[in-house]
């Protein structure tokens, strides 16, 4: 889902950037420099090749870099490409659970999980997650945050 979302982002941008620079050289404006001019085609391009690349490396090691864990008490969420980020939920803290799915998630039938707590820094998100399991995990941490709520100072 990730690499196909990641591609038809770049297809559309780089079908916009090939109409700028199509609209760039057939306008022929006289105060656009020459060079801008020769060379419009080369910023499709080279985005196109970045965008290719993109797509095919970012979604695996995405996959293999973002982890999660439900326990009884805590969600701990694993995040970050070159430096990482661990963060902690205390399920009592949990104010709201909600689980959503955009066309292309439904069309894999995965979900995403966003658990938010009063705190900004404390809301964490989940995504790729069966669609099943999405629904099952949101209502077992709202029943869980229900119940310890009572019990958070």
């Amino acid at each position: 889902m990730w690499t196909l979302q990641m591609a038809v982002s770049a297809a559309v941008v780089t079908a916009l950037l090939c109409a700028a620079a199509w609209g760039l050289r057939a306008a022929s404006w006289f105060w656009v420099p020459d060079p801008v001019l020769r060379y419009a085609w080369w910023l499709p391009g080279v985005y196109g090749v970045y965008a290719l690349v993109r797509a095919v490396v970012a979604p695996r090691w995405r996959y293999r870099v973002h982890r999660w864990e439900v326990t009884a008490d805590v969600v701990y969420t694993r995040t970050g490409w070159l430096s990482r980020q661990w963060q902690l939920v205390p399920v009592s803290r949990i104010q709201t659970v909600d689980h959503r799915q955009g066309w292309m998630e439904r069309l894999f039938r995965v979900a995403t999980l966003e658990i938010q707590t009063a705190s900004h820094a404390g809301s964490t998100t989940i995504a790729g997650l069966d669609a099943a399991d999405a629904q099952r995990i949101s209502e077992e941490l709202a029943e869980r945050a229900t119940e310890l709520r009572d019990d958070a100072t």
